[in-house]
């Protein structure tokens, strides 16, 4: 069997860099390509030299079509926009998808939805397995504690990321609510300001930091009259998601159509 061959989307952005590096690293693994946006600088620039390697004879396109055909998955990092077409080209062509893009609409994961239905997608706010053992773990936590633990979750990532809140902050609380039995959009805060009055009791509050080049620090407090638990992780290098996704790519490979997630890549439920 020969290697796995994928796509590396946004190749010119970090996570883009990072994947293709990644991919360079892992065995069993290989490039079919990666591309950009027409307009972006890095079109005609060789793969290997744009992730800090040696060449590897494989220029950025700039559209998906010119590398799709011969790829098994595709790995994008992009953006919502761009993660919806990206995914809706690879459909047509019959590849998975594996997406760690966030700050999608609702209507537009009612479109990954459907595409999911016809090829296999692992779609996660965070590819890292750290971070998704924690989410198993606050779902867990927030089943067992009492109610009158409130929960808040608090993020920081650097000064470029434009969503907020995280993607995975939003994972973090999705898993909190679950574990309360609850809905997340009919409980969670997203801002505080003024007179607020007292913290209804049951919300999940999400606080935002932005600044410099903080790649991920994600911390979800069960505070009670007595004491606050605190589970915590740190992201030292966006390498780490770059990992999971190929990692990722590996499982999804050959799988039947669905929406996946990354806690299915894992076995964690």
């Amino acid at each position: 069997m020969g290697a796995l061959k994928i796509l590396v989307a946004g190749a010119g952005g970090r996570m883009g860099r990072a994947v293709i590096a990644e991919v360079a690293a892992t065995p069993g693994v290989t490039l079919a390509g990666g591309f950009d946006r027409p307009e972006g600088a890095v079109i005609g620039a060789d793969l290997g030299q744009l992730a800090g390697l040696d060449p590897v004879g494989l220029a950025v396109a700039s559209s998906i079509s010119e590398g799709i055909e011969g790829a098994s998955v595709v790995i994008d990092f992009t953006s919502a926009d761009a993660s919806v077409e990206n995914a809706k080209a690879a459909a047509a062509a019959k590849v998975a998808c594996v997406i760690g893009s966030t700050g999608f609409l609702p209507e537009q994961e009612k479109e990954l939805e459907a595409l999911a239905r016809k090829i296999p997608i692992v779609k996660s706010g965070n590819m890292s397995l750290g971070v998704n053992l924690l989410a198993a773990l606050v779902e867990r936590a927030a089943r067992i504690l009492p109610d009158d633990y409130d929960i808040e979750i608090v993020e920081a990532h650097h000064r470029l990321k434009v969503d907020a809140p995280s993607g995975t902050a939003l994972m973090l609380g999705r898993a909190a609510a679950e574990g309360r039995g609850v809905d997340l959009t009919e409980r969670s805060v997203r801002a505080r300001d003024g007179l607020t009055g007292a913290r209804r009791a049951g919300d999940i509050g999400f606080a935002v930091v932005r600044g410099g080049g903080i790649v991920g620090q994600h911390d979800v407090l069960f505070a009670g009259s007595q004491e606050v638990l605190t589970f915590s992780h740190t992201a030292l290098d966006r390498s780490l998601f770059a990992r999971g996704a190929v990692a990722a790519a590996k499982w999804v490979a050959g799988k039947q159509a669905g929406l996946y997630s990354m806690r299915d890549v894992l076995g964690l439920g």
